[in-house]
């Protein structure tokens, strides 16, 4: 990663595809070697936060981005992957291999958005484990509703999930409707 986000070239600063391409081939490059290193530190997060500890992993293996965006006169915001509560999750039904999509705005210190940068990490909700390397999108669209509509067009999955918050929400209905029943 070092190499490739050290110094990002003219078109990566106004391109949010080609800055998208970079950070993906960063992650690529990255994702298993940081995962195998900070394994045993990452499965006792794990143990005592659940989810949190796919959060601790994404901080790090994001780390080199944001220092080479900031070197660069850029920001993501959020800070990538991005918002957790306005994230969308769906998965398989024992939950052994579920996708979170979440998002940050790009943009110069001072101007306009280049786009948006999505964060697709794929996790088990059983036991710490990345089934497969997080996956990056880049869109030209920012904001909540034309990201929301752009990545409703790529996944039919997306546009049926529902944000964190909706989600957390129906969860705790359900689990209070049990409760007055049990």
């Amino acid at each position: 990663m070092q190499s490739s986000m050290t110094d990002l070239t003219a078109n990566e600063l106004r391109d949010i595809h080609a800055l998208g391409r970079t950070i993906s081939h960063h992650v690529e490059r990255s994702w298993q070697a940081l995962l195998d290193g900070e394994r045993e530190r990452l499965v006792h997060v794990y143990e005592r936060a659940g989810d949190m500890a796919y959060g601790a992993y994404l901080s790090l293996l994001f780390r080199p981005v944001h220092q080479a965006l900031m070197k660069a006169g850029l920001r993501a915001r959020p800070r990538l992957p991005g918002e957790f509560d306005i994230s969308r999750e769906w998965g398989n039904e024992d939950e052994s291999d579920q996708q979170r999509w979440m998002w940050s705005t790009i943009r110069p210190l001072n101007g306009e958005p280049l786009g948006t940068i999505v964060t697709v990490t794929f996790h088990d909700h059983t036991r710490f484990r990345l089934p497969r390397q997080p996956q990056m999108l880049s869109l030209d669209e920012v904001g909540k509703e034309a990201v929301v509509a752009a990545l409703s067009r790529r996944s039919d999955a997306f546009g049926k999930a529902l944000e964190f918050t909706l989600e957390y929400e129906a969860y705790l209905k359900r689990e209070a409707e049990a409760g007055r029943e049990g």
